[in-house]
């Protein structure tokens, strides 16, 4: 059975940063490309970072660009998402994801396993 748990959302003053990790288990995680997505209230899931499985490359869309940065320990089965200079429409419940395959596709259709979301929240 595969369970991927996410940690360290929270509540954060626009400026500030915070670190969202998410320990995978039942699959060999080496092997797949990690990412995280996130959703707001009435809004369309985002994706906003991917990491390769052998962590080489990344991808961040425009949003999140310069301000968020993925990585992943493949010793720990765990991948990070950092996030600096945090905006209020950075607000939303933040997903990780495993993939299927291990390079970089930008595309959240090659994402099998879903962890449970952590709510970040962002005020102004």
């Amino acid at each position: 059975q595969v369970q991927l748990v996410e940690s360290g959302g929270g509540l954060v003053q626009a400026g500030g940063s915070l670190r969202l990790s998410c320990a995978v288990s039942g699959r060999t995680f080496s092997t797949y490309t990690m990412g995280w997505f996130r959703q707001a209230p009435g809004k369309e899931r985002e994706f906003v970072a991917e990491i390769s499985a052998n962590g080489g490359n990344t991808y961040y869309p425009d949003s999140v660009k310069g301000r968020f940065g993925i990585s992943r320990d493949n010793a720990k089965n765990t991948v990070y998402l950092q996030m600096n200079s945090l905006k209020p429409e950075d607000t939303a419940v933040y997903y990780c994801a495993s993939g299927t395959v291990a390079f970089i596709t930008a595309q959240a259709i090659r994402y099998k396993y879903w962890g449970q979301g952590t709510q970040v929240t962002v005020s102004s």
